[in-house]
């Protein structure tokens, strides 16, 4: 199967841009990025639940999640509130790639580029480790989310390719098909870096 480019040039910047200028939220209410405790996981499930976009995982999933996976997720969290989270793992099969399971922002601080900034410092953190590479899948009707890591591809000055990964009739509910998005490399050159 063959990987097609997509070209992050061509995808509409007024949906795609989260411009550094604009502060991710109000001055006070500046957001905290970290890493998440197990303490976060009932607003983690809250926030997947409330998406509407996302497939909830169970409850527990996610205190798993935050155990044994929290090297590679980050929190944000605004007056000591999570309002949003990017979730993920690195590869067994490829130790070099983050897989990112669900990353989601809650509605009253979307827009203002968190969910990017959630990506950039897990990016950044497992950097250290590595990795160079982002996989993650998105349904073709998941229009935000393709032009959320085409922003983050196109910063980064990476590669951002796409395949089909999982086809619906896989799947034993009426799930939608999921395109596998690898984008690479996501290493920022020391002259890249704020």
């Amino acid at each position: 199967m063959s990987l097609h480019t997509l070209s992050t040039a061509t995808i509409d910047p007024s949906v795609t841009e989260y411009p550094s200028a604009v502060p991710i939220s109000a001055p006070h209410t500046q957001p905290v990025l970290r890493q998440p405790r197990v303490g976060d996981a009932a607003e983690i499930w809250r926030i997947a639940k409330d998406s509407r976009v996302l497939d909830t995982n169970s409850s527990y999933a996610y205190l798993l999640w935050c155990r044994d996976f929290a090297s590679t997720s980050v929190v944000a969290e605004v007056g000591g509130r999570v309002v949003g989270f990017v979730i993920g793992y690195l590869r067994p099969q490829a130790p070099e790639t983050v897989f990112v399971w669900q990353v989601a922002v809650e509605r009253e601080q979307q827009g203002r580029g968190l969910g990017a900034a959630l990506l950039e410092t897990l990016l950044d953190t497992v950097a250290a480790a590595g990795v160079s590479a982002l996989e993650t899948t998105i349904a073709p009707d998941n229009p935000a989310s393709i032009a959320m890591f085409g922003s983050v591809a196109r910063r980064r000055a990476a590669r951002m390719t796409k395949r089909s990964l999982f086809d619906s009739d896989l799947f034993p509910d009426s799930h939608a098909d999921e395109d596998l998005y690898l984008i690479a490399p996501t290493v920022r050159k020391q002259e890249d870096r704020p």
